[in-house]
């Protein structure tokens, strides 16, 4: 069984006891959140919403927050000297889904 959710306004394909990571949400840890459930699959069985299913619900908790890879932002002018240096980090949040309905 799997399903596809939404938040922070990418999609996910989960199963029961991944852990993902997604954007950052203020919630502490070991708080229990629920998901907007897109898509769910059992086997042969396809349900599909209009765009979020009602019946369904995907439950998680909230394992832990933190910062991705730094990535180097890089801009130049040829010829004109002008160059910019910059790094980022993104804050993610790690959730481990812990029920599909």
């Amino acid at each position: 069984m799997f399903a596809i959710i939404e938040t922070g306004g990418k999609q996910y394909k989960v199963t029961e006891g991944q852990v993902i990571d997604i954007e950052k949400i203020e919630r502490p840890v070991g708080d229990k959140i629920k998901l907007d459930v897109l898509l769910i699959s059992d086997g042969d069985v396809v349900k599909a919403g209009t765009p979020i299913l009602k019946d369904a619900v995907c439950e998680a908790e909230v394992v832990a927050h933190g910062k991705a890879g730094k990535i180097v932002v890089f801009k130049y002018k040829p010829k004109k000297n002008v160059r910019t240096k910059q790094g980022h980090r993104q804050p993610f949040t790690r959730i481990k889904i812990t029920s599909i309905k």
